[in-house]
């Protein structure tokens, strides 16, 4: 990572990085495709489906089992029962992937900046973070419904950089998929992508990054060794 040196700050995408929600987002999906009376999914799907937001893969789950043009038809609806029942399921059985408190420490002990950037709305976000005792790490949380638009569009991450008053090059996207890798390039930010997260069921190494890290962790330590 060349550019690992002048890195001022650290962004880091949720779902797929910070937390393993699939259980969570399965749960509430099975429940929604029930009360419809439409074919279950399986967790693997789930995975899958996941990446743009929480409506995706409410319409994911239903193409899958109806088509796209029932699918439709349907969504408005099928929305809002995910939501029901996501509220109620989020943070039952999502748990912080190895590796990732250690790397927080170590982020925060090399004085860097911390933003959480997630696609997911912020009624479910804020409370997942404050459940999972990861919310004191961040100084900023930008949610899927914080702005306009959001990843794989780079306006998250350049608010992100705008609120820090830094060079988009000196602020690093830790993420998990092809959206992360998009909206940094956009961005103009560099990015590294852990290797076991989701990116709509491809596979990372396929993504455009500087690096792909085992863990959090081992992202905190590449940067502390670049600055030695």
């Amino acid at each position: 990572m060349p550019l690992a040196r002048g890195i001022a700050a650290a962004m880091i995408d949720l779902d797929g990085t910070l937390l393993d929600t699939v259980p969570d987002l399965a749960a509430a999906a099975a429940r929604m495709l029930a009360a419809l009376e439409l074919p279950a999914r399986s967790q693997d799907e789930i995975r899958s489906f996941i990446g743009k937001g929480i409506p995706t893969l409410v319409q994911r789950c239903l193409q899958a089992g109806v088509g796209a043009m029932q699918a439709q038809k349907l969504q408005a609806e099928a929305l809002a029962l995910f939501e029901q029942f996501y509220f109620e399921e989020s943070g039952r059985r999502s748990a912080i992937y190895p590796g990732v408190t250690e790397g927080l420490e170590r982020l925060r002990s090399l004085r860097l900046r911390l933003a959480c950037v997630t696609n997911k709305a912020a009624r479910f976000t804020l409370p997942l973070l404050e459940q999972k005792g990861l919310a004191p790490y961040f100084e900023l949380v930008v949610s899927g419904d914080t702005l306009p638009r959001k990843k794989p569009d780079p306006m998250q991450l350049s608010y992100i950089c705008a609120e820090f008053a830094l060079a988009p090059a000196a602020v690093l996207l830790i993420g998990d998929s092809v959206n992360d890798a998009l909206a940094a390039r956009a961005a103009g930010c560099p990015v590294l992508c852990v290797s076991y997260g989701y990116n709509e069921g491809g596979d990372v190494h396929d993504l455009d990054c500087d690096a792909i890290v085992r863990s959090l962790l081992e992202a905190a330590d590449l940067l502390q060794s670049a600055r030695s």
